[in-house]
């Protein structure tokens, strides 16, 4: 097992990442890889004014991470989290489609529940995955999350999500308890 290097986002890179995101999910180039959505939506899953929004009121607040795996200057992965009282909300999880099934989404999820119990001290990771994923949510439960019986409905309508291509889009939510990390008080 590796464990990954990741650092926080910074606001000039949001077209960058915007990019990288949008390649993983949508369109041909996401086919390299299993986590493609592109059978079900079409359109962009992100855009550089929204990431920069992001990674810019998460630095004022401390409540908002956009985590970043790279090499070189290469974005190989990335993952969103936000702090919402209780827990931290999980999003766009992403591995280059040509590195995909190799472990770093793995290994890039641990490090994003590693920061969450470190950095915010909360015990419980939530997050939303398209229903029609199954492989996808599949693949959370191996790594402890569990279906809270919760679903949310598909923003149809807003570009910014992008362009469903079938009408029974929902979202299931999904959530894991982490180990408490309790700061040293030194």
């Amino acid at each position: 097992m590796i464990t990954l290097r990741v650092r926080r986002a910074q606001t000039n890179e949001s077209e960058r990442l915007a990019a990288f995101v949008n390649s993983a999910y949508r369109g041909d180039s996401s086919r390299a890889g299993w986590t493609t959505e592109a059978d079900l939506l079409a359109g962009q899953r992100t855009d550089s004014e929204a990431l920069e929004y992001f990674i810019r009121s998460g630095e004022r607040a401390d409540d908002r991470a956009m985590l970043v795996y790279d090499e070189d200057q290469e974005i190989l992965g990335c993952v969103q989290l936000e702090r919402q009282s209780a827990h931290a909300y999980l999003g766009m999880l992403t591995i280059a489609p040509a590195l995909q099934a190799r472990g770093l989404g793995r290994e890039l999820l641990a490090a994003a529940e590693r920061f969450v119990g470190e950095n915010w001290q909360l015990a419980k990771v939530v997050m939303a995955v398209i229903e029609q994923r199954l492989e996808l949510i599949e693949w959370y439960e191996r790594r402890g999350y569990a279906r809270t019986g919760e679903t949310t409905s598909f923003p149809y309508g807003d570009a910014r999500f992008g362009e469903p291509k079938r009408p029974d889009l929902r979202f299931v939510v999904l959530a894991k308890a982490l180990p408490v990390v309790r700061r040293s008080r030194s």
